[in-house]
Order: structure tokens, then C-alpha cells, then sequence
């Protein structure tokens, strides 16, 4: 049973599944079509897409998620960074709304999605902490003004494309000369409803009496009023024909890979992005479920969601769409609409299929506008700069990470980017483990304690001196302890035992073992003994299986208080032992 669950996590609640929970969530996923439908229209568009393959990209990858993934929350479906991301990697390859560029995208979210079935396999979930605070924070700002920079040219219903945001201005400034006045006036009224309802709906409802519940979800469909209102308005006064793009006929028939004419060379150069896209697509997927988990007090499995990601990545390739991933609007509104089980997923997706058999008629005359409008307005809400101002005063080295992710993003490219913020993490994690705090430290008097002599008033003794590396062993900074242990006891003549306090050590490596041997070895060379205190268990193993503890003068001892009792007071420690 417990094979099964961990295989299928969907049976962990279908067990205890009932009508009840079946009436709650029927009615939280009705809510959550008829907000979800202009927003994955709109993603869509924004992966330089045909509108109704964001409505593919929500049904079969929702219901492929519920089953297989671990978070009773998460809603899975075209996100904006995914989106942008596709954008970003197909556009060199195919003209935007091409078949070509219709199959690269199915491929592309196919490929995504093997890429994170084999991490699931390869147990990569640890993945979730390669990306640090300051990268994400600085490629979600970035990325969100280069999707709001990119939606301008339907909001002037003209043609601009570009990686980045020099690319982008450029080639929208060259086609300034096409702006179609009609479209900038609807798209202008668009952006100015949208902020009203965003801003003030929800107190106007509050004020006629609603609770703050009700009026919070009444709020979030302003979007979906503004799509009705704009579509009626194209439809009886014939706008279409004043040159404002509409979404037209939604097809039924499931768009097919067409790899005949797919070169290999293509192929390979879709694959750093759709590993991007994966690993991107899936920290902040998890980020988002685990922040829900919290609050519901509910486990969340890394690999597992590898897993269910990827093969809901799969699921979208196979209804003929593009990478999709667990988004935070998403899973707010389907929250928002009082969803209690992923059950609600899989009943959005059948809405979903409704809409796309039966309503489809009904968006004919969308302006393309309105959705890249709504866009506009959520996504700059992603733009955070007091993050940059508080990691300033908090660490300059993680403001400059997300600084140069931000800068790279927004003018050479989101891949390039998010590299760049990943190397700069990890060459500062590299620096920081090289340069260890390692502390001189005494006895806080009264106590079996030891501190910082340069931070507490403490008890030592003239003859011992006791180090503490607070930092693993490692090839990066064995030789630093090396150098600051030898030149400590250069200049303390009277010294004749080090005892290395080893409580901050997890790990050990070769090199670290080669750096400890030869301290030993140049401090019983001066006459003075080295041993070692509060060594944790796996450390001990590795030390064991070296020559260090054979050749060892000194001792190791379980405690610090222990080193000092025996080494301070050697005759007393032998007849207490004895």
C-alpha cells in the first residue's frame, strides 16, 4: 500500500475522498475555469503561441498532475516565465505562429519534460537549492519586464520581437510608424479598468456589505468582466475590421509533431533551453506548493514532483501544447475558489474540455490586446526592488548575485542570465567555505562552554590553546587551517598542546586529511602535541580509515570540557581514570 501511494500520491486522498469534499471542490474549479481561461490565452500569446493552445496546455497536464503529484494545492498549466522562456528559445528557430514554431514548442515541452522524469529517477530534487534567493528574485524581476516590454506590441498592434530588452525596444521603435490607433485606445481603457478592479473592487464590495472573502474572489474576476466587455464591444461594432487583432477561430483538432522537418542541429539546440525550463520551471514550482504545504501542515516531495511535473510536461506535448509548470496565480485563485483536494485540478481540466467544445465561439472576437494587457498588470506586480535594497544592507555579495542575474536577464537574455546569477552563487559559496571562521576559544568562567576569546570574557590556559574551525574540511580551505594553526603557534612560544575543536564539521575529503597529517606532524616537530575534541560520528569513520589517528601523539575527546580537565590537570584525569 505504501508502494502504491508513493507511486500514485493521488491515493492518499482519493481514500478519503467524499461528496462533500466533491460539492466544495466541483464549485471552486467552476470559479477557477472561468478566471483560468483569458489568463492561459493570454500565457499563449505570450510563448508567441496561437490563444487556444493555452487551454490545451491546462487540461490534460492539470489532470496528469493531481494523479501523480504530492501537493493538494498546486495548479499546474502555462505559467509566464515558462511561457517567456519558450518564447526565448524557439524564436531564433521558427517564425512565431508558423507550424514549425507550433512544433518546436510541442517539442520542446516534451523534451522538458523527460529531462525532469530522468531527475526524479536520479533522485535530483536537492535541485531545489541550486537556484539561492537572490538569483530567482532578480530573473523573476527582470524576466517580468521583459514579458511586459514584450506585450506592448499588442497593446500598439504591431510586430516586435527580440531576446532581451535593447532587442526588443529597438525593433519595436522600428515599426513605431505601424501603431494602430484603434488598438492602442481599447488597449489603454483595458490596462485602466484592469488597475481599478485590481485597486478598488475589492473595497467597493466590501463597502455593499460582502464579506472579505467573497469580495476578494468577486475582485479577481475583474479580468474576466473586462474579456466580455471588450469582446462584445469588438463584435458589435465591427473592430476587428479597424485593424485590432481578435483570437478568431479556436480549432479542436490536437496540433501533431511534425519531426520530419526537424534538423538534428535544431534539436540540439533546444535542449539547454528546455533543461532551463525545467530546472526553472520546477524550483519555482516547488516553492510555490511548499508555501501552501506550510499552511496546511502537508508534506511535499521533491522527487516525486519531478516526476509529476515531468510527465505532466509529457501530457502537454502529447494535447499538443508547450512547457507548463506549477504557477502561483494559478494556484492562488484555485485556493482563492476554496479547492480543498487536487480533485479540483482534474474538474478545472473538464471544465477546460467544455469550454473547448462546446464555448469556443464565444472568444472569436477577443481582442489579442486584452489578453496581453492582462498580463501586463499582473506580472509587473513580480518587479520587486525592495529586495534588492534589503539584501544591501544585509549581504553585498548576494545583492551583487541578484543584481548581475537581473542586468544579464534584462539586456543579453534569460538564459544567460540565469547562468550567470548560478555561477556567481556558487563562486561566492566557494569563497565563504575557502575563507572558514576559525576561532581562538576559551572557557566562559562557570561554565563547560567555549567561546571567541575576541568576543567573550573567557578562562585559557598559557599551555593549551584550543581551535575551532567552523567550517567542513575540504580541498578549499585545508590549507587555510593549515597556515593559521602553524603561524598561531609561531608566535606562541610557550604552547605545547592544540586541541582542534572540530564541532562545526560535517565532512571531511582527502585533501583536508593530507592538511591535518601534516599539521601533526609539524607541531610534534616543535614539541607540541595536537588532539582533536567533539568529532562527530561520521567524521570519526572517515578519520579511521586513514593513518591520521594511528599516528596520532595526541588524544581525541568526546568533549571540549573533557580536553581541558585532562590537559590542565593531567595527574588528576589519570587517577580519575584509573
Amino acid at each position: 500500500m505504501k508502494t502504491l501511494d508513493r507511486g500514485l500520491p493521488a491515493m492518499a486522498w482519493l481514500r478519503q475522498y467524499s461528496h462533500k469534499d466533491l460539492a466544495t471542490d466541483g464549485m471552486a474549479s467552476f470559479i477557477a475555469t472561468i478566471l483560468l481561461i483569458p489568463q492561459s490565452m493570454g500565457y499563449a500569446i505570450l510563448a508567441g503561441l496561437p490563444a487556444y493552445l493555452g487551454l490545451y496546455a491546462s487540461i490534460l497536464p492539470s489532470i496528469v498532475y493531481s494523479l501523480l503529484g504530492t501537493s493538494r494545492s498546486l495548479a499546474v498549466g502555462p505559467v509566464a516565465i515558462t511561457s517567456m522562456m519558450t518564447a526565448t528559445v524557439i524564436l531564433p528557430l521558427a517564425m512565431p505562429g508558423s507550424d514549425a514554431y507550433v512544433s518546436l514548442a510541442i517539442l520542446l515541452a516534451f523534451v522538458s519534460g523527460v529531462f525532469l522524469v530522468l531527475m526524479s529517477l536520479l533522485k535530483m530534487g536537492f535541485l531545489t537549492n541550486l537556484l539561492s534567493h537572490p538569483v530567482i528574485s532578480g530573473f523573476i524581476s527582470a524576466s517580468a519586464i521583459l514579458i511586459a516590454v514584450g506585450q506592448l506590441k499588442h497593446l500598439l498592434g504591431i510586430q516586435a520581437h527580440g531576446n532581451n530588452l535593447i532587442e526588443l525596444i529597438q525593433d519595436m521603435l522600428s515599426h513605431a510608424d505601424e501603431i494602430n490607433l484603434p488598438t492602442f485606445i481599447i488597449s489603454s481603457l483595458v490596462i485602466g479598468l484592469l488597475v481599478f478592479f485590481k485597486q478598488y473592487l475589492s473595497k467597493i464590495l466590501k463597502a455593499l456589505g460582502l464579506s472579505s472573502e467573497t469580495a476578494n474572489l468577486l475582485s479577481k474576476a475583474g479580468p474576466v468582466l473586462v474579456v466580455v466587455l471588450t469582446t462584445v464591444c469588438v463584435a458589435l461594432l465591427s473592430l476587428d475590421q479597424q485593424g485590432i487583432k481578435i483570437v478568431g477561430h479556436i480549432q479542436l483538432a490536437w496540433p501533431s509533431i511534425d519531426l520530419t522537418n526537424i534538423e538534428t542541429d535544431t534539436l540540439w539546440s533546444l535542449l539547454p533551453g528546455a533543461f532551463l525550463i525545467s530546472v526553472v520551471g520546477f524550483v519555482g514550482s516547488v516553492s510555490v506548493a511548499q508555501s501552501f504545504a506550510a499552511k496546511r501542515k502537508e508534506d511535499i516531495q521533491p522527487n516525486q514532483e519531478l516526476l509529476g511535473l515531468g510527465t505532466a510536461n509529457i501530457a502537454s506535448a502529447l494535447s499538443g501544447a508547450f512547457p507548463v509548470t506549477g504557477g502561483f496565480s494559478r494556484t492562488v485563485v484555485n485556493t482563492s475558489a476554496g479547492a480543498k483536494t487536487p480533485m479540483a485540478g482534474i474538474l478545472t481540466a473538464l471544465f477546460m474540455l467544455l469550454v473547448l467544445f462546446f464555448l469556443t465561439p464565444l472568444f472569436y472576437y477577443l481582442p489579442n490586446a486584452v489578453l496581453a494587457a492582462s498580463i501586463i498588470v499582473a506580472i509587473l506586480q513580480l518587479v520587486d526592488i525592495k529586495d534588492f535594497i534589503r539584501l544591501y544592507h544585509f549581504s553585498k555579495q548576494e545583492a551583487l548575485a541578484l543584481a548581475a542575474t537581473f542586468l544579464v536577464v534584462l539586456f543579453v537574455g534569460m538564459e544567460t542570465g540565469i547562468i550567470v546569477g548560478i555561477s556567481l552563487s556558487l563562486l561566492f559559496f566557494l569563497w565563504h567555505t575557502s575563507h572558514p571562521h576559525i576561532a581562538v576559544v576559551g572557557r566562559v568562567p562557570g561554565t563547560e562552554h567555549f567561546r571567541n576569546v575576541q568576543r567573550y570574557q573567557v578562562e585559557t590556559t598559557p599551555d593549551i590553546v584550543t581551535i575551532r574551525i567552523d567550517e567542513n574540511l575540504f580541498f578549499a580551505n585545508a590549507r587555510v587551517l593549515e597556515d593559521y594553526v602553524l603561524s598561531l603557534i609561531a608566535q606562541q612560544k610557550d604552547v605545547k598542546h592544540v586541541v582542534l575543536m572540530c564541532s562545526a564539521v560535517n565532512m571531511i575529503d582527502a585533501s583536508a586529511l593530507d592538511s591535518l597529517e601534516a599539521i601533526s606532524e609539524r607541531l610534534n616537530s616543535a614539541g607540541v602535541t595536537l588532539h582533536f575534541s567533539e568529532i562527530k560520528g561520521p567524521v570519526m569513520d572517515k578519520l579511521r580509515q586513514a593513518t591520521l589517528i594511528t599516528n596520532l601523539t595526541g588524544q581525541i575527546f568526546l568533549t571540549q570540557h573533557q580536553a581541558m580537565q585532562a590537559l590542565s590537570h593531567p595527574v588528576e584525569a589519570q587517577n580519575q581514570g584509573e
